[in-house]
């Protein structure tokens, strides 16, 4: 029933996943500097930036897999800075990841009703789910492979699945389409559009492919030396000069706006 309430009530305002002035150095290194930032339900928002800017960290941060030097993060309003990543997961945060943790030797399905387990699903439960997000996401036709089996576009629609399989609040993408080739990118927009539109959860996307990211976020926060440089819609983010500068170069912002 709490799941239920949760996407029922997706805009509400407490319904955000919000770091505050979250601060991360690694070796002297300063790799978040005091970033805030807030995702709502309904909405994906993108987050972008060169390489190092501090996008995976504050994914870590914002997932429980690293812990914050300073700041907070707050889920639906309740500070969870010092929450488990499991612990999470079990109150409606999800996350993907660059390469897959997929048990490899399990079925496809095996894996999708695993995840939902995982949160506290019953069986019969886990099989529904399972059930739905395998048709969601093409995946029916390949629920009896083993997910080591399965093509590098499969693999990621899998990791989503396993994701959505938690009955998340909010999902957090780390570059999901990587190294997906040109042609499954348009499919794997109406993925993203999905986990909004048909799950009401809230997305944080990252990742380099910017036509992807300008198709489908509401809201483009960027990072720069692990501090927030901008945010915006794509449209303001596409004609922000200091983004320009630091990240996408013209011939990028060409590309992505004629995407």
């Amino acid at each position: 029933m709490a799941d239920e309430n949760r996407q029922d009530d997706g805009r509400r305002p407490g319904a955000t996943l919000r770091a505050a002035g979250v601060a991360r150095s690694f070796a002297g290194v300063r790799a978040l500097r005091g970033v805030s930032l807030e995702l709502h339900r309904h909405e994906v928002v993108g987050l972008i930036g060169p390489n190092g800017a501090g996008k995976s960290t504050l994914v870590n941060v914002l997932s429980g897999f690293d812990l914050p030097d300073a700041g907070t993060v707050e889920l639906e309003g309740r500070e969870i800075t010092s929450w488990s990543p499991h612990r999470r997961g079990r109150h409606g945060l999800a996350r993907t990841f660059q390469h897959s943790h997929a048990f490899r030797s399990l079925s496809v399905r095996e894996n999708v009703e695993i995840a939902a387990l995982g949160v506290g699903a019953g069986a019969r439960e886990a099989r529904r789910r399972a059930g739905e997000l395998l048709d969601l996401l093409g995946l029916s036709a390949h629920e009896h492979a083993t997910a080591g089996a399965l093509s590098h576009g499969d693999e990621r629609r899998l990791g989503v699945a396993r994701a959505l399989a938690t009955r998340p609040a909010f999902v957090l993408m780390d570059e999901p389409a990587a190294g997906l080739p040109e042609s499954e990118v348009p499919g794997f927009e109406a993925v993203v559009r999905s986990v909004r539109d048909e799950h009401g959860a809230g997305v944080l996307l990252i990742d380099h492919n910017m036509a992807l990211i300008m198709a489908v976020c509401d809201r483009i926060h960027v990072l720069d030396q692990g501090q927030s440089l901008a945010e915006g819609t794509p449209g303001e983010i596409r004609e922000n000069l200091d983004v320009a500068s630091a990240y996408l170069g013209e011939s990028a912002l060409v590309e992505a706006e004629s995407g």
